[in-house]
C-alpha cells in the first residue's frame, strides 16, 4: 500500500535516525562537561566519546531495524511506533552500560549516559512526529494519495472501511464499494456502493476516476467469488490487496502488511522499488547517453540515407504502452512506405512485408531502426533492458487471452530484453515471450541487464526473427 519509492524514503529516515543518535551522544557530552556543572575528575577528551559511537551506531541500527521501525508505516499508529522507540532506547542503554562494565577500559560518565538515554529517543520520536505531520499535511492538500476500491459487502469489508476512515493520515481514499448484489443506491458504512463484482473491470479502467489499488475483503461465505475476481484483475495493472477471512489465505507467497491489526497481503507490487529503481534509472541514463554519443554518427548517416532514398519523415512515432500502463510515443527510424497501414489497419510486420522500403528492410534486419529509442530511454519512458513495449490496440486483445500479460507493465519497457535474446521477437509465440518477460522481472539485477545487453550485441541485433 505504499508509494513506489518508499524504500528510498525509509533509508533516508534510517540515516536521519543514526545522525540523531550521534548528535544526542555528542550533545550529552557537551552538556555534561561544558555547561558549568562541576567536574571532579577533569574534562575527558572528546575523542574518547567519539570512539564510543563505533559500537553505539550499529547497535541502534540493528535494534531499530529489528523492531520493525523501518517497515512501511503509512497504516501504523504513532503511539505504537513511539513505544517501540522507547524499548529500543532502553535495550541499547542497558547494552551500552553492560558492555562498558564487562569490557573495562574507560568508564563513561553516568551523567552523559543518562542524558543520552533521554535525548536519543526523544529526538527520534520528534523526527517521526515531524515526518508524519508533514506527510499528513501533504495528503490533506491532495498529494501522495492512493485511491482504493473495496470489494466485499460483509462485516470484513465494513471493518476495512472503518479503519481506513479512522486513519486519514494514511492517504488512502475510497472510491466506492462493490458488493455481490450490486446496485448503486445503497451504501456500506457510509461509503456508496458503486456496483456489483461484475463492474470491477470497468471501474478499474475508468480513466476519469483513477483507481490505484483494489482491496479484496470477502467474507468466508463469499470465498467462491475470489477466483473470479482475481481472474478479472489478472489483466490489469492496478495493485491488488487481499484481506483474508480464512487462515489458509496466509499460505499465499506474498508480502504482508498490517492495517491496524488486520493482515493485508500484497498480491501484486512493482518489483523495482526504491534504490533498485534508482540504480536502474542511473544505469539507463549513463549507459544510454554513452550509447547515443557512440551511435550519433551512424544515426546521422541513417537519417541522411532515409531522406535521400525515401524522403521525409525520417522518424516514425508510434504509441506504445509502458510502465503502469502509461502510453508514450516510441521513436523509430521510418522503415515503411508512407501510409503503410492505411489499407490494412494495425497489423504486425510479416516476413518479406511489402510495406517496407528497401533500406527499411535492411535497417529492420539489423535492428538499426530501434536506435532513436535511446532518446526514449533518456526521457525515462523506456529502459535499455525490459519487456518490449506493445501497441495499445494489440494489448486490448492480448490482456484477455494471455494470463499474466499485463504484469510485464510493472516495469519499464526496454529496447531489448530476456525474451529477445532468446529469439522470442517478431511473429513468434506470445506465451513463450511473456514467460521470458516474467522471468526477467522476477530475477532482475543490474548484472542481468549487462548480460542481456552484451548478448544483444552478440546475437540479438541480427536475429532471424527481426523483420
Amino acid at each position: 500500500m505504499l508509494y513506489r519509492y518508499s524504500e528510498v524514503f525509509r533509508t533516508l529516515i534510517c540515516a536521519a535516525d543514526l545522525v540523531l543518535v550521534a548528535a544526542a551522544w555528542c550533545a550529552a557530552y557537551a552538556f555534561r562537561f561544558h555547561t558549568g556543572f562541576p567536574v571532579s575528575r577533569g574534562v575527558p577528551e572528546f575523542s574518547l566519546y567519539l570512539e564510543a559511537l563505533l559500537p553505539i551506531l550499529p547497535v541502534w541500527f540493528a535494534l531499530l531495524y529489528g523492531h520493525g521501525l523501518y517497515q512501511p508505516q503509512r497504516i501504523g499508529s504513532l503511539l505504537t511506533e513511539a513505544g517501540r522507540i522507547l524499548r529500543v532506547a532502553a535495550t541499547a542503554i542497558v547494552g551500552l552500560v553492560a558492555l562498558n562494565f564487562f569490557a573495562g577500559g574507560y568508564f563513561y560518565s553516568r551523567g552523559v549516559v543518562a542524558l543520552f538515554a533521554v535525548l536519543a529517543p526523544v529526538s527520534i520520536i520528534a523526527l517521526r512526529v515531524g515526518v508524519r505531520s508533514g506527510l499528513r499535511a501533504m495528503r490533506q492538500r491532495g498529494y501522495n494519495l492512493r485511491y482504493v476500491l473495496v470489494v466485499g459487502g460483509g462485516a470484513l469489508a465494513g471493518e476495512i472501511l472503518d479503519r481506513i476512515r479512522s486513519q486519514p493520515g494514511t492517504g488512502l481514499r475510497v472510491r466506492g464499494v462493490l458488493t455481490e448484489g450490486g446496485g448503486t443506491q445503497g451504501s456500506l458504512r457510509g461509503v456508496p456502493v458503486v456496483g456489483n463484482y461484475g463492474a470491477l473491470k470497468g471501474l478499474v479502467r475508468n480513466e476519469e476516476d483513477r483507481v490505484d489499488q483494489v482491496i479484496l475483503a470477502l467474507d468466508r461465505n463469499e470465498a467462491d467469488s475470489l477466483e473470479k475476481l482475481l481472474a478479472d484483475l489478472d489483466d490489469e495493472v492496478v495493485n491488488v490487496n487481499l484481506v483474508p477471512d480464512v487462515l489458509h489465505a496466509l499460505t499465499l507467497r506474498s508480502s504482508v502488511e498490517n492495517l491496524d491489526g488486520l493482515p493485508v497481503i500484497n498480491l501484486r507490487e512493482t518489483p523495482l522499488l526504491g534504490w533498485a529503481a534508482i540504480a536502474k534509472h542511473i544505469f539507463d541514463v549513463v549507459a544510454g547517453a554513452l550509447a547515443l554519443v557512440v551511435a550519433a554518427p551512424l544515426m546521422a548517416l541513417i537519417a541522411g540515407t532515409i531522406a535521400i532514398t525515401n524522403g521525409r519523415p525520417i522518424l516514425y512515432k508510434q504509441e506504445r504502452m509502458g510502465l503502469d500502463g502509461r502510453v508514450f510515443l516510441m521513436l523509430k527510424f521510418r522503415t515503411m512506405k508512407p501510409e503503410a497501414e492505411s489499407a490494412s489497419g494495425p497489423v504486425w510486420t510479416e516476413r518479406e512485408d511489402p510495406r517496407r522500403t528497401r533500406f527499411g528492410a535492411f535497417l529492420r534486419r539489423f535492428s538499426l531502426d530501434e536506435l532513436p529509442q535511446l532518446w526514449n530511454v533518456l526521457k525515462g519512458e523506456m529502459s535499455l533492458v525490459g519487456p518490449r513495449p506493445e501497441r495499445p490496440v494489440f494489448i486490448e486483445q492480448f490482456r484477455s487471452e494471455i494470463p499474466g500479460y499485463m504484469l510485464r507493465h510493472k516495469v519499464k519497457a526496454g529496447m531489448t530484453g530476456w525474451a529477445q535474446i532468446h529469439g522470442w521477437r517478431g511473429n513468434t509465440s506470445l506465451p513463450d515471450r511473456i514467460e521470458h518477460d516474467l522471468y526477467y522481472i522476477q530475477h532482475w539485477s543490474l548484472g542481468l541487464d549487462v548480460r542481456i545487453l552484451i548478448r544483444t550485441l552478440w546475437r540479438g541485433i541480427a536475429d532471424p526473427n527481426a523483420y
